[in-house]
């Protein structure tokens, strides 16, 4: 317990309805900030050569190519009252993805994703800067431990739920017990999300905004609200929302914590975004290459839908099944996530009990994306996007599979090797396959 002679701070704390009664203050060390936990990944991969018979400004590189990648992360928590917590994670990057991360829209390496830019630099950033109260709606609680974004305590079973700042969409919705994190299971982009779901980001995956929930036991129900970015894979957040946002709801049915789970989701964006068909058009009337990025226009609107399952096996819920599902509209251009309008995979997760390894896991998973037809007609008229131009398109849907296994190497640090093939990378039967080869070290206290 931490006790003060007189309780200024939260005196006036409850003054503005912090805390329920200045008298409580003792109960509990509010206003402290507490170090929730740190993390280090190194990621080397190796891409290997594919066939090529042409290229363009945004292909897999045709010689191959290795890259290392490196993210820090530290993450700490304020609670500030018995149901209002505060939240500030700082990151950084450092490295390449392989072929300048470009080139396919089931990218392989997910850490990228945190590079940003080459203008962005490679300094430390704030990752989350955001407040998270719970209404509780009933006397039955839980609880919890510390972890990442997480303070350890007890959370009512039934409540409605808050979050206001800086973070990320995919912190809250679509999320999957066997495939969620590049930094301890699949690294691919196509396993850990929903690349279906173009959900508001600046270039390093986050941004502002807004959520609130009703969680109660089996099922919760989430919306969001978020700053899209200005311009396609841009730094730069858009404001106000009225002019531009990204919304999505979620329902999740999970009948237990360790049952069954099934999340369905719908989103829509508002944003400054082209349309591929006027694109294509304008090219045709004036004998140009097609550029999406030239027919921005505010108030251009994307929609799409998603679904993920968890099946647990066995082994307290460390072995089970996964499986996604998405869809997008396809009409206008792919703006925060990925280059991606259909995606479909699934997998599993072994437990090493099996082996008399409990804290290690093997992994196994395919995914395959689609293309609008209006996007792939605009790829194959030699536009690009922000991920994707071969200068031409031959169009299949981009298969990928992915297997890696996590092997505890000592307490606290994991060693990983992980290998991926993608066929006809980047939508374009021409060219490929591509395989990859990589070693992930993560290190998490």
């Amino acid at each position: 317990m931490i006790s003060h002679p007189f309780p200024f701070h939260r005196c006036i704390a409850a003054l503005l309805g912090l805390l329920p009664l200045c008298a409580q203050a003792e109960d509990a060390a509010y206003f402290i900030p507490q170090f929730l936990g740190a993390q280090y990944t190194f990621i080397d991969q190796h891409q290997d050569a594919l066939r090529s018979p042409y290229a363009g400004p945004l292909s897999l590189d045709p010689r191959g190519d290795t890259e290392q990648s490196h993210t820090f992360g530290a993450y700490f928590g304020v609670p500030l009252s018995a149901h209002l917590q505060f939240y500030f994670d700082m990151e950084m990057f450092k490295g390449e993805g392989v072929s300048d991360a470009t080139g396919l829209g089931g990218l392989p390496n997910g850490d990228v994703i945190r590079s940003g830019t080459n203008v962005l630099g490679k300094r430390a950033y704030v990752a989350r800067r955001y407040l998270r109260y719970l209404l509780p709606l009933g006397d039955a609680h839980h609880t919890v431990e510390g972890a990442q974004d997480q303070l350890a305590g007890d959370e009512p079973d039934s409540r409605m739920e808050f979050k206001l700042g800086k973070f990320a969409p995919s912190d809250d919705f679509d999320k999957n017990k066997y495939a969620n994190s590049t930094r301890t299971q699949f690294m691919n982009w196509s396993l850990f999300n929903d690349t279906a779901w173009d959900f508001a980001a600046d270039t390093r995956g986050y941004t502002n905004g807004a959520l609130v929930a009703y969680v109660a036991p089996g099922w919760a129900l989430r919306y969001g609200i978020f700053q899209m970015p200005r311009y396609a894979n841009g730094q730069t957040l858009e404001a106000p929302l009225t002019r531009a946002r990204g919304e999505q709801v979620e329902l999740a049915l999970q009948p237990d914590a360790d049952d069954w789970a099934l999340r369905m989701l719908a989103f829509r964006n508002v944003a400054r975004m082209g349309i591929y068909e006027d694109a294509i058009a304008i090219a045709a009337a004036t004998g140009a290459t097609p550029d999406i990025r030239a027919d921005d226009s505010d108030g251009r609107r994307k929609y799409g839908f998603g679904a993920n399952a968890e099946l647990p096996l066995g082994d307290g819920g460390e072995t089970g099944l996964f499986a996604r599902a998405g869809w997008n509209d396809g009409r206008t251009e792919s703006f925060a996530f990925t280059e991606v309008d259909r995606t479909l995979s699934g997998g599993a997760q072994l437990s090493g009990t099996h082996w008399n390894r409990a804290q290690d896991h093997l992994g196994f998973a395919i995914a395959i994306d689609a293309l609008s037809h209006d996007h792939r007609d605009y790829l194959a008229a030699g536009g690009s996007g922000f991920l994707l131009g071969d200068g031409r398109l031959d169009y299949a849907s981009e298969k990928i599979a992915e297997a890696y296994y996590q092997w505890r190497l000592i307490a606290h640090v994991d060693l990983d090797p992980d290998v991926q093939f993608v066929r006809d990378p980047g939508y374009n039967q021409d060219r490929g396959p591509a395989r990859f080869i990589g070693v992930r070290v993560h290190v998490e206290f």
